[in-house]
Formats: C-alpha cells, sequence, structure tokens
C-alpha cells in the first residue's frame, strides 16, 4: 500500500532565513502546514469550510527530522501524505525535498484530531463521511476522481 502523496511547490523567500540564507528551523511547520492546506483542498473542501461546519482540525503532536538546510532561493517541494486515520485522529506526513536535486532535507509529521467548535473530539466518519472516505482513499493509495 502506497499513500497517495500531494505536493507542493514554494521558493524560500529572504525572510523566512537566518543571516546565514539558511532556513530558520520553524518555517518547516509553517511550510506542512501549506502542505496539508493543499492536501485537504484536492478533496474539494477548505479548511475555512470545515471550520464554517464546525469541525477542526488540530493539532496535538509534530515530529521533525531536519537533514540538509534550505537555503534563500531554493525552490523547495512539500510533499503530504496520509500515513495514519481513524474516524477521530488523523496523521499526515511530510518530506521536504529540494527540487533542483532531489535531495530531502526534512521529514516529519503532524498528529490531529477531528474536533467540534468546543473542541470535544467528533468522528469525522459520522460527521462528514465524503470526506472520510476520501481521507481514507488516500491513505490507502487509491485515486478517486
Amino acid at each position: 500500500m502506497n499513500p497517495v502523496v500531494h505536493s507542493h511547490r514554494l521558493r524560500v523567500r529572504y525572510g523566512e532565513t537566518d543571516r546565514m540564507g539558511v532556513v530558520y528551523h520553524t518555517n518547516y511547520l509553517n511550510w506542512f502546514e501549506v502542505g496539508r492546506t493543499e492536501f485537504i483542498r484536492h478533496a474539494d473542501v477548505t479548511y475555512r469550510e470545515l471550520e464554517e461546519k464546525g469541525i477542526l482540525l488540530p493539532l496535538t503532536d509534530a515530529d521533525i527530522s531536519y537533514k540538509r538546510p534550505a537555503k534563500y532561493d531554493d525552490e523547495v517541494e512539500v510533499r503530504t501524505h496520509v500515513s495514519e486515520i481513524s474516524p477521530v485522529r488523523l496523521t499526515f506526513s511530510y518530506e521536504i525535498v529540494r527540487v533542483d536535486d532531489l535531495e530531502v532535507l526534512v521529514t516529519g509529521r503532524t498528529l490531529h484530531v477531528f474536533t467540534n467548535a468546543e473542541f470535544k473530539p467528533i468522528r469525522l466518519s459520522r460527521t462528514e463521511p465524503d470526506l472520510y472516505e476520501w481521507l481514507a482513499n488516500q491513505h490507502a493509495g487509491v485515486t478517486v476522481g
């Protein structure tokens, strides 16, 4: 089983780097957020639309492993996939890859829980069964549509 990987390209901006021109470490977590936001967009739904329906996806844990630095003006690709899913929880995994040489710069994962607006856990399979099925298919490597 190979999960479906969605990719999104970014160019490192000067403001994301330190004095040495190296990307400041917390920016990778911001890029993870871009990756999962764009991933969800492939389901023809946005985070905003989910929140308007009262469905939140707060982050509960994050892991990150730095391999090589990205530098100012590098083009990078954020590769995102669902690595675990249950009706209540969702884990995204990421690779940040430099486009020029395809070197993996950073890997990581973020764990999330589906909640309502009061931050009480919900079962996405009941609340939004179509979205849950789409996410489960992405995890299973099934492309639909």
